[in-house]
């Protein structure tokens, strides 16, 4: 009987692909393939956590108030099991640059399927997926001066390896005391080891110490709150600098690898540096021989209204790393990527230790290279950093003066492409941060006016679709707006 099923849907779904390559539309596609698959509304509900941890988020909670469940999305707007549609003002976390509904990403990942399901990119044998994406990866951040790319699953995997290779890049330059790193606070790098030790924000750490040993904040280019009471944000930029220099000094030159950093802290509140800061880094850097690492998983590919953060600022990084907008999330891809200066040490090596044992199973897998290549080619065919910087300057310009309005709303953050955070407090004069049962309330009734926001303790954080339209931004206005009246 099992059998006969799985025979069943196999033959189904082969008719679905069948049909979908005759032109039958996505929707018609969709509702013939969950009728065959999925269980019904009422077996989810049941089970909703139940089963299933979520990332980011306490187990017992999530049984007591279970996550809403998102049954489908196109463009811009998700739907959850109940009907109701909203627009993703997250875009699924940072990532769907381009929307829920772009064929050509799910086409080509389709007939990637049919040619070449995976095989290992380990050294002996490649694919011809990944040749392609690695030169559509390169040429769009060869004016940042990246020349080599190394394919991972996703964003913690890339910083891992830029860190890992930071250590051995000095190494084959016969410094291999360089083994520390510098990070700011509020800085967000993943969650494996090594990007959870260098990352700012104690929520990540605390529960996992002891994390990578060798590991030092700097201050937050953060003007709301930092500890040199300085709302000045060049003066700021000034004084993180100092401190960078005086920690070098303190920890040894010669034992610091690297210092990492977003150019827009993300998950941190959407923190945006002075227009100074990150090139201050970058001359620091250079004056004691570590590299800098621009963390691009969430600036990248347009985001910030430029190919790269780091472009943004006028800075040519040493490495990157990289992931979300490469797939729009479309299949689960990062990438490392590295300078002619890091690259030319390894490609000269003669001793053999330039050999790079580290990697990942699904390291350039040919399906998630099809899936590079088509969101990258979509993403320079409808030149995404334009509509990302029109369309953040109005969500900017909209949340100031949602702000006017609010006493709760203590600070706003973003006007650099479709990266926008909120934060929240109950006194302005004291900037207390607003209780977490209010957020949750706020975040309630923004959904159910017609928006899904994040929230990143009293931070309201928002990172919509590159291709969104000027309504639907008004749309996530008129549900903030309606959200922070709630309470």
């Amino acid at each position: 009987m099992v059998t006969h099923n799985l025979l069943k849907l196999s033959s189904s779904f082969a008719d679905i692909l069948d049909k979908q390559k005759r032109g039958i539309n996505n929707a018609n596609i969709s509702n013939l393939w969950v009728g065959k698959k999925m269980k019904d509304d009422n077996f989810l509900k049941a089970n909703n956590a139940k089963h299933l941890w979520h990332p980011m988020g306490h187990p017992k909670e999530s049984l007591e108030k279970p996550p809403k469940i998102i049954r489908t999305a196109e463009g811009v707007k998700i739907t959850d099991i109940d009907g109701h549609q909203t627009v993703d003002a997250v875009g699924g976390l940072w990532c769907v640059n381009l929307g829920y509904s772009n064929d050509t990403i799910k086409e080509a990942i389709t007939r990637q399927l049919y040619d070449l399901p995976y095989y290992s990119s380990f050294a002996g044998t490649t694919n011809a997926m990944a040749i392609e994406a690695s030169y559509m990866v390169r040429n769009l951040f060869a004016e940042d001066g990246m020349s080599r790319v190394f394919f991972t699953s996703g964003g913690s995997d890339s910083v891992d390896t830029c860190l890992r290779l930071a250590r051995q890049y000095h190494r084959l330059k016969g410094e291999p005391t360089r083994t520390k790193f510098i990070s700011l606070k509020k800085g967000y790098h993943g969650t494996h080891f090594g990007g959870a030790s260098v990352n700012g924000n104690n929520r990540f750490r605390i529960n996992y110490e002891p994390l990578l040993p060798g590991c030092f904040h700097l201050p937050s280019p953060y003007t709301y709150r930092n500890p040199y009471n300085e709302s000045d944000s060049s003066k700021l930029a000034q004084n993180i600098a100092a401190s960078f220099e005086d920690e070098i000094v303190f920890q040894g030159a010669n034992s610091v690898a690297a210092f990492i950093m977003e150019p827009i802290q993300g998950a941190g509140g959407v923190i945006v540096p002075d227009a100074s800061f990150m090139t201050l880094m970058r001359e620091i850097c250079d004056k004691y021989g570590i590299l800098l690492i621009s963390d691009e998983v969430i600036t990248g590919f347009g985001r910030t209204g430029d190919w790269s953060g780091a472009r943004h600022w006028g800075v040519k990084p040493d490495m990157m790393s990289t992931a979300k907008g490469i797939t729009s999330g479309y299949y689960p891809v990062g990438a490392a990527l590295m300078s002619d200066k890091v690259s030319e040490v390894f490609e000269n090596d003669k001793t053999g230790e330039g050999a790079i044992f580290h990697g990942y199973t699904y390291s350039a897998h040919p399906v998630g290279a099809a899936a590079v290549v088509a969101c990258l080619s979509e993403t320079e065919r409808l030149d995404t950093k334009v509509n990302a910087e029109a369309r953040g300057m109005q969500l900017y310009n909209g949340v100031i003066d949602l702000a006017k309005r609010h006493n709760i709303v203590g600070d706003v953050r973003g006007g650099h492409g479709l990266m926008l955070g909120i934060e929240l407090v109950s006194d302005q004069n004291k900037k207390t941060p607003l209780d977490n049962d209010r957020m949750k309330k706020i975040h309630q009734k923004t959904y159910e006016f017609g928006a899904m926001v994040r929230l990143g303790l009293n931070n309201i954080l928002m990172s919509p679709p590159l291709t969104i339209s000027k309504s639907e931004i008004n749309q996530i206005l008129g549900a903030l707006d309606e959200g922070l009246t709630a309470i």
